[in-house]
């Protein structure tokens, strides 16, 4: 009887990719932008990665501090405000890439404002908006009141344009519907739900319209002040 002979089948190398903290912060990212933060947790990032819970705790200490990451991650995004540029087209830029940033992930708003945050992105991030107001001769206490009026303005703006529960081509019926239910003696409340209602005004509100009163009074508060010189490096 002939010997049975066995041949060694070539063995493929792995295509699976080296499990690494980006990887982990990516899958975290896309599942959180899919479904929400409530949806986020190191099973379910683990299972968009194919590998088991265990192996994330190598690259990521716990889930506190995958969201820390993902603050991180997100505010990285945003645009730095150059330091010794002009101060308001830099805190302009910076507020609307804030805000185009906050609304592409609809959760981060709240998650950034329940933080103290120190990973590497956010420290960059306030030292270059620090340094721009602070170069543009704002002193430091200044430079915190005007860039915590700016972020209260994109935080608040933002939250509430991600919430708010019409759509806005459902203001004008919603206004025609309410109308019935706003009483004589409230004239004013009556009849700009009238314009809305009508079409005579679209009851839409332009996040830059804010941002430009701030911006305005900043100004008018940084040219009153008496010129400071440059903070020493």
């Amino acid at each position: 009887m002939p010997k049975a002979t066995f041949t060694r089948r070539a063995t493929r190398p792995s295509t699976r990719q080296p499990l690494t903290p980006d990887r982990v912060l990516d899958a975290a990212l896309a599942l959180a932008d899919a479904e929400g933060l409530d949806a986020l947790s190191m099973r379910r990032v683990a299972g968009a990665l194919g590998v088991e819970a265990m192996s994330l705790y190598n690259h990521v200490a716990n889930k506190d501090a995958l969201l820390s990451g993902l603050v991180d991650r997100v505010v990285g995004e945003i645009d730095l405000p150059a330091i010794g540029g002009d101060w308001r087209t830099e805190m302009r830029r910076r507020a609307v890439s804030a805000h185009a940033t906050l609304t592409r992930h609809p959760w981060a708003a709240l998650l950034i404002l329940s933080r103290i945050s120190v990973g590497p992105m956010m420290l960059r991030y306030i030292n270059a908006t620090v340094g721009c107001l602070r170069e543009a001769g704002f002193s430091y206490a200044q430079a915190d009141h005007a860039w915590n009026a700016i972020d209260c303005h994109v935080y608040g703006f933002t939250v509430q344009a991600l919430k708010f529960p019409l759509k806005p081509e459902e203001y004008a019926p919603a206004a025609r519907g309410y109308l019935p239910m706003i009483p004589p003696d409230l004239p004013y409340f009556r009849g700009l739900t009238v314009e809305v209602a009508e079409g005579r005004h679209d009851g839409l509100h332009a996040f830059t319209f804010g941002l430009d009163l701030i911006l305005d009074g900043l100004e008018r508060m940084r040219l009153a002040s008496p010129a400071e010189s440059p903070p020493e490096r």
